[in-house]
């Protein structure tokens, strides 16, 4: 890597504005257009201009309900964790050349020194911050900033959205090899929604040759069917339990569809919890033991940005299919509402237009 100088770092730095937009939510159920400063540039960070942002149901939660757990939205806060952009400015400690560079924001900084992360389980790490997780602020606004080792470049061939979506895709990956899915695998995902989708087509690309994926709604049964699942079933009507898959993935969150899941385990498989739902759930304790069944959640994701953009550029993921809504920065708050209307997946939000 070639060493900034100092006029390098102040060219680069020269070009910083000094304000930029961003949509904010004040407190539950309100946000509204700010001018704000754009964010301290550190050494080691690059400044992004934010060129697409996914809705997360996470942000969703957060405009509804003001809160996430023990997560409370009580100072005003910048939505919004999937995102893509264009690097503008760097730190002194980086490359000037990175400058221009189009790139995929995984949006976590985590300490680096503490047992977890020394441990490669940065996502564990206590004192990680995250974007759009109270108090730090996420993309819903014209710039941000991220370690550079955390803006990872993207081929011209990978759009801004696909980009912004690997975000949700690194889950589905992390669900992935937390299953330790492989060639030949079965598998079964409770949930035909953004994530559930994005699992499925994981599963796939990781081998899996059976992919089956639950819902109550037809129409997104039908979608998942045409974009990564190989079997749908309708939740309402039609049972898993006895499939004997190897994998169960709930990516619902619903707790009659994880103990259904559970149940279509078979011996020795894995369960995978993704989907946000109940924070208690009565499990089949005795099916699990019996069958030695491998149990385990997710939180967020490790080292999955490199893998997740081969996968687009290769074709073996299709994300932009997903994208049904397309909004402003100033529409920010339609685009949160946009997922009850009927037919919509995933809604993105672009602060350049």
């Amino acid at each position: 890597m070639t060493t900034p100088t100092a006029e390098t770092s102040a060219l680069a730095h020269s070009e910083i504005p000094a304000t930029m937009r961003a949509a904010v939510l004040k407190c539950q159920g309100d946000m509204a257009m700010e001018t704000l400063a754009v964010p301290h540039l550190e050494p080691d960070q690059v400044l992004v201009q934010v060129a697409a942002v996914g809705v997360c149901g996470s942000d969703v939660h957060y405009y509804e309900h003001g809160r996430i757990g023990d997560y409370v939205v009580d100072h005003p806060l910048i939505l919004g964790h999937e995102l893509s952009g264009r690097i503008t400015a760097v730190g002194t400690a980086v490359d000037p050349a990175r400058i221009g560079k189009r790139v995929a924001v995984e949006p976590q900084r985590p300490c680096r020194t503490c047992k977890q992360c020394k441990a490669g389980r940065y996502n564990l790490c206590p004192d990680i911050e995250f974007y759009a997780t109270p108090p730090i602020d996420g993309a819903f606004a014209e710039y941000v900033t991220i370690q550079s080792d955390f803006a990872y470049d993207i081929p011209d061939s990978v759009s801004d959205e696909a980009a912004a979506l690997i975000e949700p895709l690194s889950v589905g990956l992390w669900a992935c090899e937390r299953a330790e899915i492989r060639p030949g695998s079965r598998v079964l995902i409770a949930g035909a929604g953004p994530i559930g989708i994005i699992a499925a087509q994981a599963a796939g690309a990781f081998g899996a040759t059976d992919i089956y994926i639950t819902d109550i709604a037809e129409d997104r049964l039908a979608f998942a069917l045409e974009h990564g699942a190989t079997h749908a079933l309708n939740a309402r009507t039609e049972t898993v339990e006895g499939l004997d898959v190897d994998v169960f993935i709930d990516a619902s969150g619903a707790p009659q569809a994880v103990r259904s899941g559970i149940k279509a385990v078979g011996p020795a498989g894995r369960v995978i919890l993704v989907g946000l739902g109940a924070d208690d759930v009565e499990l089949p304790v005795s099916y699990i033991q019996n069958r030695e069944i491998w149990l385990s959640g997710v939180f967020r994701y490790t080292n999955t940005w490199p893998l997740a953009i081969q996968l687009i550029a290769d074709g073996k993921v299709d994300l932009d299919v997903l994208v049904t809504g397309k909004f402003t920065l100033a529409e920010s708050e339609e685009a949160l509402k946009a997922g009850k209307q009927p037919g919509q997946l995933k809604a993105v939000v672009y602060p350049g237009r």
